[in-house]
């Protein structure tokens, strides 16, 4: 394949190939895989391709279970394949806004309706209380809180639906190991910038986005990079996050699915794609107004990876 350099964002083409810088955890170049087939054997293809193998143990798939009514989380039909390849669990946690998956009887409720225990174990890891994690030379908050099960997986895979979010800017692999894996507790420390633990409200912007960064870094820390797998999947890519039960209808049309060892790779090149795809106004605009890079930036100085990387187009 043909290498170019990635140089800012707006300038990354579908089919660029970056230069590499390094791999967080041993030095080789972030490889990125993508594959236009949204489908449970893309996804299952996808995955293999990767060549990562779980550590003995538990596997927990981390996804959204999506709010009611009407979100665009990753649906059942699309994901069962590949976690009953690895054999893996559906884990999740409790919001800390005051929706149907706020707490842990309710959203019982929506994992059953929208269709999740039809395909697999689902574990809420909050659901018996919270587990401080240490955060490696954190830049904003020096402890993360995860749910007590968090500790019950010696691996992961980081199963996201890519797509704009509110307040972050945009929503893929580093938010959902940050945010996604916080307690009710946790996601209100994260939001707040590490100054509430019962309010994610009102915190200062650019803290909130860093303490992404730091919570990332403390699951990566705790469990291990070479025990991570991340798969974005960008389809019905709104300016909304699977948060929003309502969320506004997508402008860009489906791209595909990514695959990485690498989570700062992977948001990266998703941000890529979207920068070169159509209709992409409202997404971009969404992500500057929320200053949404700054935590892909701030992953990077933790050394989670690379913002630049290699891709392999798997169906060329």
């Amino acid at each position: 394949m043909k290498t170019f350099a990635i140089i800012g964002v707006a300038a990354a083409a579908l089919v660029a190939v970056g230069v590499g810088i390094y791999r967080a955890h041993n030095n080789a170049v972030p490889t990125v895989y993508f594959t236009r087939d949204i489908s449970p054997d893309g996804l299952v293809r996808a995955y293999h391709a990767s060549g990562w193998q779980p550590a003995n143990g538990p596997v927990g798939v981390k996804m959204s279970t999506g709010e009611p009514p009407a979100s665009n989380y990753l649906r059942p039909e699309l994901i069962s394949d590949l976690i009953q390849d690895v054999n893996g669990t559906i884990v999740e946690c409790n919001t800390a806004y005051d929706g149907r998956r706020a707490q842990s009887a309710e959203h019982w409720k929506v994992i059953r309706e929208h269709g999740f225990l039809d395909v697999a174990p689902v574990d809420i890891q909050d659901e018996e209380g919270d587990l401080a994690i240490p955060v490696p030379n954190p830049l904003r908050i020096s402890e993360n809180y995860v749910g007590t099960h968090f500790a019950n997986y010696p691996s992961y895979i980081i199963l996201s639906h890519f797509k704009g979010h509110q307040m972050a800017g945009y929503g893929g692999a580093l938010k959902n190991i940050s945010i996604g894996f916080g307690s009710r507790m946790g996601k209100s420390w994260i939001h707040s910038g590490g100054t509430s633990k019962t309010n994610p409200w009102g915190g200062e912007q650019d803290a909130f986005l860093d303490s992404m960064a730091d919570a990332s870094a403390a699951v990566i820390d705790y469990v291990g990079a070479d025990n991570m797998l991340y798969i974005n999947v960008l389809n019905r890519i709104s300016i909304d996050c699977d948060c929003n039960g309502n969320p506004a209808e997508p402008d860009i049309h489906d791209i595909g699915i990514l695959v990485s060892t690498d989570p700062v790779a992977i948001d990266q090149a998703g941000i890529d794609m979207i920068t070169a795809a159509p209709n992409n106004a409202a997404l971009l605009n969404r992500i500057a107004e929320r200053n949404g890079l700054r935590t892909i930036e701030a992953a990077e100085k933790h050394n989670l990876g690379s913002r630049k990387y290699k891709l392999i187009d798997l169906d060329k």
